[in-house]
């Protein structure tokens, strides 16, 4: 919901300290302060090295879109990702109003199918991962997460009285519950463990805050050191938050997941681009192969629109259990008299 009276930033300012000023203002993720900003440059840079002396008014936007799609050759969710941060720029920032009629530029899109595992070729992986590598991965193929939904799981999002996992502010601001997985139940409650012995270390020494979801940013202070919301793959140092400059346990950084997966599949010999997204492909395709419907799995995987969840169909290599008709599934079918 829009705010009645915008933010406006300090005039002061320098053009991206205000953006800054405002990203902060709104409760953006770090993550996205880092793409914003850096997608805002691009476009200053780009309208700089052609001694552009417009006042920019907004109509630059489809300029610069069209230069991203016919010379740099982005995808269409690339430019995307670049006209959310200029209309961020221009509404929040400038408080200048855009067309909201401009277009991405239309590129035909790839029909690569995504890489899927077999289910041998899963377990063959993970034989050479270990520790919370292991885990992690786990969690990715046995619960379909994107990368930064595994490692911003916290204490809290685990519910092992009903076997459930809480998928907090993923991609829409939607949240989503998935099946915790029983082969991993006992792997998970020792995490716990070793994380609240952490935590009362970090307590001890006068640590132990954390930073708060943004719909969680108005909870008292002491939330900040609450046990509940500690991540469940805290990193094994503390350091300063970039943003408030304060001392926090932040989680694993993503690049050491991604290394031992890359790792992992090298040894493993298996000749197929593997990342860490490979595992969410391999948990809706096998889903799909052992006959949940397509609705299901467009649930669990948090996906709008089932059009998205449909490209695993193509990606089966194995056609799902035939469907049974239900006179044959009636109960004493075998002493059934005409």
């Amino acid at each position: 919901m829009e705010d009645i009276k915008k933010f406006k930033p300090d005039p002061k300012l320098k053009l991206m300290d205000q953006v800054r000023q405002v990203l902060r203002y709104y409760n953006y993720s770090y993550n996205t302060e880092k793409i914003y900003c850096g997608w805002i440059v691009k476009y200053i840079k780009f309208f700089n090295s052609l001694n552009y002396s417009s006042e920019m008014e907004g109509k630059e936007i489809e300029v610069f879109l069209r230069h991203l799609a016919l010379d740099k050759k982005v995808s269409p969710a690339t430019q995307k990702q670049a006209l959310n941060s200029l209309f961020f720029l221009y509404q929040k920032v400038l408080d200048k109003e855009t067309s909201k009629k401009i277009e991405l530029i239309k590129i035909k899109k790839s029909n690569n199918l995504p890489v899927v595992l077999a289910q041998e070729e899963v377990i063959k992986v993970f034989s050479f991962m270990k520790n919370n590598h292991l885990l992690m991965v786990k969690l990715l193929y046995g619960c379909g997460l994107r990368l930064m939904e595994c490692l911003r799981l916290r204490i809290q999002d685990i519910n092992f009285e009903i076997n459930k996992i809480y998928v907090r502010s993923v991609k829409g601001g939607k949240d989503r519950t998935i099946m915790l997985p029983g082969s991993i139940r006992d792997n998970l409650i020792a995490q716990k463990e070793k994380v609240r012995s952490v935590h009362q270390n970090d307590l001890k020494m006068g640590y132990g805050a954390i930073g708060l979801p943004e719909a969680m940013s108005s909870k008292p202070i002491t939330s900040v050191k609450s046990f509940d919301f500690q991540y469940l793959f805290g990193a094994k140092k503390i350091s300063k938050d970039p943003r408030s400059g304060e001392i926090r346990r932040h989680h694993v950084l993503e690049s050491g997941l991604q290394k031992a997966v890359k790792i992992a599949a090298k040894r493993a010999g298996i000749n197929k681009h593997i990342t860490c997204h490979t595992f969410r492909h391999s948990f809706a395709t096998h889903l799909l192969e052992n006959g949940t419907d397509i609705k299901t799995v467009q649930k669990l995987m948090g996906h709008a629109n089932v059009k998205m969840t449909e490209v695993y169909i193509k990606a089966m290599k194995k056609e799902p259990p035939p469907v049974i008709s239900p006179l044959d599934t009636c109960l004493d079918f075998p002493n059934w008299k005409v």
